[in-house]
């Protein structure tokens, strides 16, 4: 949520920011809201000054004996209360509509954000590794899965729907193997700290990273029944593990000397995949149900985009590992999520379809999430200061078991196991073909 003293400050400037966003910020509706609150302020505040300055007439009045006199002082002192307790509520309800309006605008985007309007204005940063040349015509990652019967959409389709993926056998132990791999490096060689968080979470966790309320129809919820068939609090399958992870530090005040705090955590993601219809129809790159290994960071402000950079840096070291091929941009203004201020895409390349696609995005939100979640540590002085809260893929499970399914494809059907991997396969080399 944006800091409501930016927009009090400069409202055109935040205003000409969002919009580079493709975000028309109602500056009418929050110049309305904010001259309601400063009103019920000023007059609360003078009400409370009227109130106490009358209680305290009241010590005098009573010392000089004069009864009529403190009877007509509590008099006045019950009206101002009266009135006081009108004027408090009719301003914790405007600060309420400034709430709920602030939680569906966008952050604002980093000055060094390129501003564009679409995926085609995104800036590459760098390349790494070239794209291999193949003396065979290249399958996508279907048809090799297919052709090895390890890999099943039509069963998954009769237990589940469209959007899942059965797999078995080594392809499935593959798939294992890269998430416990990511897990290891993260933990043993980047100092992140190994978290097993819930899988469904309540709407405040999902408020407080900015997917409720504005993003309610991408996600699967779970109404409950609770005590004697009452409605229980809905609860909602996680999209990421960035949510319960990050909701760790909500409505918490951690000791600066803390920080960075640094989380990894394993989970399956669950997406309903709204508005994507005809999109990615084909394999796994766009399912209702995926597994990922988030990467979180909570730091002090002035060191997060440095953290950025190392935890880009991190996510990128797995794509080396894996010896897989990979670009990373900076997202323009008009492409980034919500809730962030800047964001570097990863995209690994895909021979079979010819192109880089996205496996992880890593992300700055500042002091986004951390103001809606109340999420602060102590500063140098001891007070209590909004952190910075950031996060990235490291990364989509199934989207890098397609690009090595595509990368290292055989001529005979099978599939190279990266060297990373063999340890974890059980030495194995090869997923051989079906004989």
């Amino acid at each position: 949520m944006l800091d409501p003293q930016l927009l009090r400050a400069d409202l055109d400037a935040v205003s000409n920011k969002l919009g580079t966003r493709g975000y028309e910020l109602d500056t009418a509706t929050f110049k309305k809201l904010e001259a309601r609150r400063k009103d019920n302020q000023s007059t609360t505040e003078y009400l409370q000054s009227q109130r106490n300055a009358k209680s305290k007439e009241i010590g005098t009045a009573k010392a000089r004996g004069d009864q009529k006199l403190v009877e007509e002082i509590m008099a006045q002192v019950q009206e101002f209360g009266g009135q006081l307790k009108q004027r408090e509520a009719e301003l914790g309800a405007i600060q309420a509509r400034l709430r709920d309006f602030l939680l569906l605008v966008p952050n604002v985007p980093h000055e060094s954000v390129p501003i564009g309007k679409s995926p085609e204005d995104n800036v590459e940063v760098r390349r790494v590794g070239e794209p291999r040349s193949f003396a065979f015509p290249v399958k996508d990652h279907v048809d090799v899965g297919a052709a090895l019967g390890m890999l099943d959409f039509e069963a998954a389709v009769k237990i589940s729907g469209a959007r899942f993926a059965l797999m078995k056998g080594p392809l499935a132990r593959l798939h294992r193997s890269i998430a416990q791999f990511m897990l290891d490096v993260h933990t043993q060689e980047h100092g992140y700290t190994e978290v097993y968080a819930p899988y469904l979470v309540n709407a405040a966790s999902l408020q407080g990273t900015g997917q409720l309320p504005k993003f309610e129809e991408d996600l699967f919820g779970v109404p409950r029944t609770g005590a004697e068939g009452t409605a229980a609090e809905k609860l909602y399958l996680i999209p990421t593990a960035e949510v319960p992870v990050t909701n760790i530090v909500r409505d918490e005040i951690v000791a600066g000397e803390q920080l960075p705090l640094k989380f990894v955590c394993h989970s399956p993601c669950f997406r309903s995949e709204a508005g994507s219809y005809g999109k990615d129809t084909r394999g796994m790159i766009r399912q209702h149900q995926f597994d990922k290994v988030e990467l979180v960071q909570i730091c002090h402000p002035q060191t997060s985009y440095e953290a950025l950079e190392a935890l880009t840096g991190h996510a990128e070291t797995i794509l080396k590992r894996l010896d897989l091929p990979y670009r990373v941009v900076t997202l323009c203004t008009g492409d980034m999520g919500f809730s962030a201020a800047k964001t570097y895409d990863i995209e690994v390349w895909l021979p079979g379809q010819s192109a880089y696609r996205e496996i992880s995005s890593c992300s700055n939100f500042e002091a986004f999430q951390a103001r809606r979640m109340q999420a602060r540590f102590r500063n140098e002085k001891g007070k209590p200061e909004l952190a910075h809260t950031l996060n990235g893929s490291g990364l989509a499970v199934g989207r890098t078991l397609v690009a090595i399914m595509e990368n290292c494809q055989r001529s005979d059907g099978g599939i190279d196991i990266p060297a990373a991997l063999r340890a974890y396969m059980g030495g194995a080399e090869i997923i051989e073909p079906a004989k």
